[in-house]
C-alpha cells in the first residue's frame, strides 16, 4: 500500500504531548493560535477531547472537540494538519474520530466554524456531510468571516 494510502493512527492527546501540539499549531496557522495555557487547560478539561493523528511517532495533526452541558451538539473547535502531511487523509481521519467521540457521548450534532477563505477545509467538511447554516462576520483575527457548519450524527451502534 502506498504511504499516502495508510491512514494515520488517531489517539487521545496526553499532557506530555503539549510541546508537540504547540509546534503543530505554529506550523499550521498564521493567526488565531491557541496558547500553551489554552492547550494545558483543554488537556485537563473533562468537557474537551484533544485528539492527535500520528504517522509513526510523528504527530501530523490534532483536533479539539468541546462539549457543553445541556446540549446534544458538540463543537469542533480546531483541526490542525502539519503542512507536510496535507492531502494524505489526516484531516478526514481526525474528523471521523471527532464524530465518533461526539456520538459516543450522546451528541446528535457536530458544529464548527471554518474560515470563509479556507476552501480546502470547506471541501473536507462538505464531503463529510456538513451543511452551511450561517456566517459570523469578522470572526477571525485577520477580520475574515466564518462559515457555521453542522452535521447530524448517526447514533452509535450499540
Amino acid at each position: 500500500m502506498p504511504e499516502a494510502a495508510i491512514p494515520p493512527r488517531v489517539r487521545t492527546a496526553r499532557p506530555g504531548d503539549l510541546d508537540a501540539l504547540l509546534m503543530l499549531e505554529q506550523a499550521s496557522f498564521t493567526g488565531d493560535r491557541m496558547s500553551r495555557r489554552q492547550y494545558r487547560h483543554h488537556l485537563h478539561n473533562p468537557r474537551a477531547v484533544m485528539l492527535l493523528a500520528q504517522d509513526g511517532k510523528r504527530i501530523v495533526g490534532s483536533a479539539l472537540l468541546l462539549f457543553r452541558r445541556g446540549t446534544q451538539a458538540a463543537r469542533l473547535y480546531s483541526i490542525a494538519v502539519d503542512p507536510q502531511a496535507r492531502g494524505r487523509g489526516v484531516g478526514r481521519a481526525l474528523l471521523a474520530a471527532c464524530e465518533q467521540r461526539a456520538a459516543g457521548r450522546g451528541c446528535t450534532r457536530l458544529r464548527l466554524e471554518v474560515h470563509a477563505d479556507n476552501r480546502a477545509a470547506q471541501t473536507l467538511y462538505q464531503r463529510a456531510g456538513y451543511h452551511r447554516r450561517g456566517q459570523r462576520v469578522g470572526y477571525y483575527e485577520d477580520g475574515g468571516d466564518a462559515w457555521l457548519m453542522e452535521k447530524t450524527l448517526a447514533a452509535p451502534p450499540y
